[in-house]
């Protein structure tokens, strides 16, 4: 029988995990083992884990690497340890119980295979398409038929050790965020087939996080995210577009990118009060995702 480890990364997030660690200890098909990724957190998260986890494996990073390093590092120490599936996560990802085995179930059809994201109120997110730009698809209409899909998060994916062979690991260069597009983009580009298999069930909250704002009367909803988190998303989605070749409509993927910064910049100008920090961080990711920067940032004093 196949062995598949589960690679959990986390950052002082203790509480999360545990939920993360029960749900996925306790799948009606198991991982064979389970391997967290501490990315050097200070609240605990090691003592808790010796205490309540000592079955699971702790990669211990001497510095925070952000998720993109954490499942690069982690990725790596499944692949050479010879497990035949590798099952990704950050910490705040549950999945439901049979989530596991409904993967695996689909594993003679692809090499790839991805579960169906859903918010704590049964909103479904999380996999689409590439057409210059990520195209969601309609996945609240989605039965149990599984379905052909490209871009997907790291939240939950079984990836089969011949997919780390031929295209690598996770670039941890990105620190966080765009690092699953990347990586999804770079499967793309080798032609390996991805399924969705919409009856294994991920409960994800946080890439749908939203606030309401308001102009002059008007009211909004915007994606809830701090704005050094902004520089790492724009910084790495234009990287991608301008210094791999498999982003393509090259072109597209370009005028889509531009476009969209320049929407969202006129949005924090009119609805963030931290508008100017931004708006600055915003331009700082289009200049280094031109010049090909990469890498962990202090934005401290920017």
């Amino acid at each position: 029988m196949d062995r598949v480890c589960a690679v959990i990364v986390t950052y002082n997030r203790k509480e999360l995990l545990r939920e993360c660690l029960q749900a996925v200890l306790s799948q009606t098909r198991p991982p064979d083992h389970v391997l967290v990724v501490d990315n050097a957190s200070t609240d605990g998260t090691r003592e808790m884990l010796k205490e309540e986890f000592p079955q699971v494996e702790v990669l211990a990073l001497p510095e925070n690497q952000g998720g993109a390093g954490g499942f690069h590092e982690g990725m790596k120490r499944a692949y050479e340890a010879g497990y035949d599936w590798i099952w990704v996560m950050d910490d705040d990802a549950f999945p439901r119980a049979d989530a596991l085995a409904l993967l695996l179930e689909r594993a003679g059809e692809a090499k790839v295979l991805v579960p169906l994201l859903q918010s704590s109120e049964g909103h479904r997110y999380g996999a689409g398409y590439w057409k210059g730009w990520y195209k969601e698809d309609n996945l609240e209409a989605l039965t149990h038929t599984p379905l052909r899909v490209e871009i997907f998060a790291f939240v939950g994916p079984l990836f089969h050790r011949e997919v780390v062979k031929r295209v690598g690991f996770p670039r941890k260069e990105f620190f966080i965020w765009f690092d699953d597009l990347e990586y999804a983009l770079r499967i793309r580009k080798q032609g390996i087939k991805v399924l969705l298999v919409p009856g294994s069930v991920v409960v994800h909250d946080n890439i749908v996080r939203r606030k309401k704002v308001s102009f002059l009367g008007r009211s909004k909803l915007r994606a809830d995210a701090p704005a050094w988190k902004l520089y790492y998303g724009v910084r790495n989605w234009g990287w991608t577009i301008l210094w791999t070749p498999y982003a393509k409509p090259r072109m597209r993927s370009l005028v889509a990118y531009i476009a969209r910064n320049f929407r969202e910049g006129l949005g924090d100008l009119v609805y963030e009060q931290d508008r100017w920090t931004r708006v600055t961080l915003r331009l700082l990711g289009m200049w280094h995702a031109l010049t090909g920067k990469l890498g962990r940032i202090d934005l401290k004093n920017r």
